[in-house]
């Protein structure tokens, strides 16, 4: 590879957050994972945070199924904010609501 398509993937790989780890893990785009204000205040700001120097955060506490939730909603929020299209319901399982509820509150989003 040349250096030119290294410096890009470096980039492109910047601009992208885990989701989770392992069979199931999701990428979320940085532009979407900054809906959260929670994650921005931990990606910016003066140092308090070691996320902001790794461009990385974890989220023990919150489970897979959940998160990969969360991140979908990222997606769907960047897609249709300001959108002049019709949109569409975003979907919730009942099973899954509560935890989502907690998971929506603590990253402020």
């Amino acid at each position: 590879m040349s250096s030119e398509n290294n410096s890009t993937e470096a980039i492109e790989k910047e601009k992208l957050m885990g989701g989770c780890e392992g069979p199931d893990a999701t990428y979320v785009k940085l532009e979407h994972a900054l809906i959260s204000h929670t994650i921005r205040a931990m990606l910016s700001g003066p140092g308090q945070y070691a996320e902001n120097e790794t461009n990385e955060v974890n989220f023990r506490e919150i489970p897979s199924h959940v998160l990969q939730k969360v991140c979908h909603y990222f997606a769907y929020k960047t897609r249709y904010t300001n959108s002049a299209s019709e949109i569409p319901e975003f979907h919730v399982a009942p099973e899954l609501a509560l935890e989502l509820l907690m998971a929506a509150n603590f990253l402020d989003c």
